[in-house]
């Protein structure tokens, strides 16, 4: 288990760090415009749809069915063509009707602002069918324990997009965006190839190109796994997609703030989801197959003792991740942005919505975690249920913190949504259960090493704001 988690792990930090010379580039580029706006609500919208439709709730629900079934070429296949379908006309849609989909998201952006991103949104939804093809390819993977490609792969967009950077230098901010964009696109192909290749080489090819071959004449034989495999979808799909809906809201109430709003929500996002990738995603993925697997074979004990080695083990690591953000939110944001575009009001704001994400950064860490006990019992429909409460909560906050806080009420309303979610899964996943988790020594090494902690961050900022 611990070895996946480190490959995902380091895959993502790899990733990530390229990611941040990308955001540190943006942000020197074009700072906290309009047209970083621009380009952040493009990217969004196929990330919206790229988390709904592909990430969590696909590969949640395929790698069980995929397992499970006896024709597993046809039924990839079938899966495969249903979905490809839909995400195909819904870019279409997009290309065709662009700025709809850009007011959409964006309702606070003037006609004028409408006009100059409509273009962008086209270029960048077509990322969607691409991440859709290499997510369906890394379950294929999965299911074979391999996860170093899938986890190394999102350096290649990273890759293309500071390299679309770098040749954009000295060009207007439209010409940039342009550049990005394209970026984007050319990002997707090249994770797509790596997946293709990762297939020949670990002998998946005659399942993947099989089905398709044999998919008309075998399509009947499929029909009940089919059938399971859409009835869990659904539920997942919500369950997974609710922190993506929450986020487009984000954008949205954001569109009517000041200028450079929801590139401060981007920024801080971005810091935030650091470790939230690094240690609470890359430790779910890898312990998802494992504990589903106990579970199916009746063996609840040794799926508890793995997963009380992974609360721990993501318990200390998120709780370190945010005393420190929290206590040098400022410095961190100075360090990675403040350049160029980028000024000192500019670092204010962001660090102030970056420490609203960061207070939830443990229930949200520790959710992700517990929420796969859900998944692996097929309970869908449950984690459903606590995905819209949170929802909900994100809502009623976001409305009442816009007005006093401006865009670090959006960021803390997000916080408390997470911090519902947790309680609601603890309460399904069991409080006996949670509690014989909890009852450990762990917890007192815990609050004692993070006193010791917070006591050291102190002095340390003392130290470096003397010398800023």
């Amino acid at each position: 288990m611990f070895k996946a988690i480190f490959t995902n792990s380091f895959g993502i930090l790899f990733s990530r760090i390229l990611g941040f010379i990308r955001d540190l580039l943006t942000a020197s580029t074009l700072g906290a415009s309009i047209y970083s706006d621009i380009f952040f609500i493009a990217f969004k919208l196929p990330n919206l749809f790229r988390r709904i439709f592909a990430e969590g709730a696909f590969t949640q629900v395929f790698i069980p069915a995929f397992a499970s079934t006896s024709k597993k070429a046809v039924f990839s296949a079938n899966i495969f063509l249903l979905f490809i379908s839909i995400i195909l006309i819904l870019t279409l849609l997009v290309n065709l009707l662009p700025a709809l989909f850009t007011k959409a998201i964006a309702v606070g952006f003037s006609s004028e602002t409408i006009e100059i991103a409509s273009p962008y949104v086209a270029i960048n939804f077509w990322y969607l069918p691409l991440i859709f093809a290499m997510t369906f390819l890394s379950g294929m993977l999965q299911y074979k324990n391999h996860f170093a490609t899938t986890a190394f792969a999102t350096s290649l967009l990273n890759i293309s997009l500071i390299v679309a950077l770098l040749l954009a230098q000295e060009k207007s901010s439209p010409e940039i965006v342009y550049y990005l964009s394209y970026g984007v696109v050319i990002g997707g192909i090249l994770q797509l190839i790596v997946h293709l290749i990762a297939i020949r080489q670990l002998g998946l090819s005659k399942i993947l190109f099989g089905g398709f071959k044999h998919l008309r004449l075998k399509s009947k034989l499929i029909k009940k796994d089919t059938s399971k495999f859409k009835r869990e979808f659904f539920p997942a799909m919500w369950g997974n997609s609710t922190a993506q809906v929450s986020a487009f809201l984000d954008t949205f109430l954001a569109s009517f703030l000041l200028t450079g709003s929801i590139s401060y929500l981007y920024y801080a996002n971005r810091i935030f989801q650091l470790p939230l990738a690094l240690f609470a995603i890359a430790t779910s993925i890898a312990l998802f197959p494992s504990v589903a697997r106990y579970l199916k074979n009746n063996n609840e004990l040794k799926a508890l003792a793995n997963l009380k080695k992974a609360f721990w083990f993501l318990a200390y690591l998120l709780t370190f991740s945010t005393i420190g953000g929290v206590i040098l939110s400022h410095e961190i944001t100075w360090l990675l942005f403040e350049h160029g575009a980028f000024d000192a009001n500019d670092t204010k704001n962001t660090s102030l919505v970056l420490m609203m994400y960061l207070i939830g950064l443990i229930p949200f860490g520790l959710q992700k975690l517990l929420v796969l006990w859900l998944y692996a019992k097929q309970m869908q429909l449950s984690a459903a249920k606590i995905a819209t409460a949170s929802l909900l909560t994100y809502i009623v906050f976001a409305l009442a913190l816009i007005q006093p806080l401006g865009v670090g009420g959006l960021a803390l309303a997000s916080t408390m949504g997470g911090f519902v979610s947790f309680t609601l899964t603890v309460r399904v996943f069991g409080l006996k259960n949670f509690f014989d988790i909890i009852r450990s020594k762990n917890l007192i090494y815990l609050l004692i090493s993070s006193t010791i902690f917070v006591f050291l961050l102190l002095i340390f900022k003392n130290f470096i704001q003397a010398y800023m």
